[in-house]
């Protein structure tokens, strides 16, 4: 609804130069259409809504939907003043000074623009007002419980899925050494060219996959672009959604990647500069032997710092623990890295003969000023939205809704 505001001012000069017929003539215009917990909603009253919405380049702006959204509104006000909920004068018109001071108005502006195309001030005044009503019993009843604790917003801000582009992927992992390289590029060119769903992705990936996510047909969760290495990001900026891009070389494992979904909706760009990670060094490769090394030491530790009791009395290289920039790590060690989260492991990758247990201590992040702020709003604002989805559903369910 804000979001349409910035057309909101062509669209009431287009009042001014002519009102519209009204979009529900017919019946008893003060008639109740429907009956929500003994209250009326009107024919005046969805069509009045109807044309508000019309105007202000809302989608679903249609009779049946407004009739919808007075009834959900309805039971909005009434769970509001069951609540103990009142507004005062001096609440709903700072509403109203809000809302029309997004179309450059003053309400009395913004009421003599909308009574010319045909929609009464107490249609605005009604649309302010039970919005309000419903913030402040969201916020009153769900607030404390989601409001983010400090730790949840470092680790948003730390995963860098707070502003910016982020990706949801699916990949195939493939690893190679100088011994098979020419099998697993031929591999990954016969799987990039003739994948052609996402089914099939999540087939292949269980089949041919040696990365955690294989399991889970490939599917890996959000990603900041500014996680990936560079040559995966050139790929994904020009895939479509089911998509799936060329082999990506990334050193010890060869990359294809579907991608799902991407979204640019983020209110501020994180970035994430460095890594804390710890990598142990296990004798055998990607052998069976090694793999089961590595499950036995992962069911045994939480932490990196529990890595230091694994290492005790091996020599000092087996175990490194290592702070490093993103921009300066090998491409194949920060993809890995990028879809873990704090004190998870990645067994994917090999060197000189050795299996990496490669497990995430943490990110170094160096937010913009306000991002704390912002991603903190952003969070509860998520979360509210969802408390408030579920207890209108459970109003409607609980409500006696009649037709009129």
């Amino acid at each position: 609804m804000i979001k349409q505001m910035k057309r909101l001012g062509g669209a009431l000069a287009l009042v001014m130069l002519a009102a519209t017929g009204p979009l529900h003539a017919q019946g008893q215009p003060f008639a109740p259409v429907v009956i929500v917990n003994g209250t009326g909603v009107t024919n005046f009253q969805i069509d009045q809504r109807a044309r508000f919405l019309s105007l202000l380049g809302a989608p679903n702006a249609d009779l049946a939907s407004a009739r919808e959204t007075m009834v959900d509104e309805t039971l909005q006000v009434q769970a509001a003043r069951a609540a103990g909920i009142e507004l005062t004068a001096e609440e709903l018109d700072a509403g109203m000074v809000e809302f029309a001071a997004r179309a450059g108005l003053e309400p009395a502006q913004f009421i003599e623009i909308l009574e010319r195309g045909g929609i009464a001030g107490e249609t605005f005044r009604d649309f302010v007002r039970n919005g309000l009503y419903w913030r402040q019993l969201v916020q009153q009843r769900f607030g404390p419980q989601a409001r983010p604790s400090e730790a949840e917003i470092d680790r948003t801000l730390a995963r860098g899925t707070a502003g910016g582009v982020r990706v949801l992927l699916s990949e195939i992992a493939l690893p190679q050494t100088p011994e098979n390289r020419d099998e697993v590029a031929a591999l990954a060119r016969q799987l990039s060219e003739t994948i052609s769903s996402e089914a099939a992705f999540q087939q292949a990936a269980r089949q041919y996959s040696r990365s955690a996510s294989a399991r889970r047909g490939g599917r890996i969760d959000w990603l900041s672009l500014s996680q990936l290495p560079p040559p995966l990001v050139a790929q994904v900026l020009a895939l479509g959604p089911g998509q799936v891009s060329n082999p990506v070389d990334l050193g010890a494992f060869v990359g294809l990647y579907l991608l799902r979904d991407l979204d640019e909706s983020g209110v501020t760009r994180t970035e994430a500069l460095s890594v804390d990670y710890a990598e142990y060094l296990i004798p055998g490769g990607r052998s069976q032997e090694a793999l089961a090394r590595a499950a036995q030491i992962q069911a045994r530790i939480d932490t990196c710092d529990d890595l230091y009791g694994v290492a005790k009395g091996q020599p000092p290289e087996v175990l490194t623990r290592t702070i490093a920039r993103l921009d300066d790590l090998p491409g194949d060690l920060r993809q890995e890295l990028a879809k873990l989260d704090d004190d998870e492991v990645s067994t994917l990758l090999t060197r000189g003969g050795n299996l990496r247990f490669v497990m995430l201590c943490g990110r170094v992040v160096e937010p913009p000023e306000g991002a704390f702020e912002a991603v903190g709003q952003q969070l509860l604002n998520e979360r509210l939205t969802s408390y408030a989805q579920g207890y209108l559903a459970e109003l409607r369910s609980d409500a006696i809704i009649e037709d009129g």
